[in-house]
């Protein structure tokens, strides 16, 4: 008997995360984290000693859960590969620290935290393009040059949008991602916005909406994130910025 399509699809199932992937949806989870900590601390009122307590053990688990998966490929331990895994290892630690503290100091331990998972999920690409891992994922040759900057941008959190007067516009650093390129990323389903999850651009100002990967946009970004582009010095996230000083001192302490 032929099988339907309607009854073929009951037995799909979906292909787990490569781990470029999942570092990428983890920079996702510390960015909305940031995000509504950033939130609580500009909200009317103290927030509950407990408010982000399980998000931060969720982020805890899921780095655990990211270095898990890396180690499982049983790569070959090169340097930069002993550095990614250090560095989520370090993200553990500030995710865990960062529940007995006050918001502010919380904010803080996890600030670099999106950038930190971009960066590790640059060098495991990179690993997995020259020595050709089964889990690498195959370039999209549909993104140009813009296109691959602002999935990189998206990924690192830098990226929000707004609007004044009927008119759109976006903030980011640089390089600059424009309201054209984002508006092209979401018709593409590569993107897309959360209302207002994000801190305001002023004292007093409504949030901001938080501009986001969407799946299919990370999957994406997984695909080119280790080649370098016109308009870049380096590939995305290929120069890590430091954590923040206060892991040391929490370690100690804790």
């Amino acid at each position: 008997m032929t099988e339907s399509p309607t009854e073929a699809l009951l037995f799909e199932v979906a292909s787990p995360p490569t781990p470029v992937e999942r570092l990428l949806q983890l920079a996702d989870q510390y960015t909305q984290h940031n995000d509504a900590l950033d939130l609580l601390l500009h909200a009317a009122g103290a927030p509950l000693p407990d408010a982000y307590a399980n998000s931060a053990h969720r982020l805890a688990s899921a780095t655990r859960a990211a270095i898990k998966a890396i180690q499982g490929e049983r790569l070959y331990e090169s340097e930069e590969l002993t550095e990614a895994i250090t560095r989520l290892k370090q993200l553990v630690v500030l995710a865990d620290a960062s529940i007995d503290l006050t918001t502010r100091a919380a904010r803080e331990l996890t600030a670099l935290a999106p950038e930190a998972a971009v960066t590790s999920a640059v060098t495991l690409a990179s690993e997995s393009r020259r020595r050709r891992w089964a889990t690498a994922p195959t370039p999209d040759g549909q993104l140009n040059s813009a296109h691959r900057t602002a999935l990189a941008e998206i990924a690192y959190g830098h990226v929000t949008a707004s609007s004044s007067l009927g008119r759109e516009f976006t903030r980011s650093r640089e390089p600059k991602v424009l309201m054209s390129t984002l508006r092209t990323l979401e018709s593409k389903g590569l993107a897309e916005r959360t209302t207002g999850t994000a801190r305001a651009a002023y004292v007093g100002g409504p949030p901001l909406d938080r501009v986001r990967l969407t799946p299919a946009g990370i999957t994406a970004l997984a695909s080119v994130i280790d080649a370098p582009h016109a308009g870049s010095r380096t590939a995305p996230g290929t120069t890590p910025r430091p954590l923040p000083a206060t892991a040391q001192a929490t370690t100690r302490s804790r």
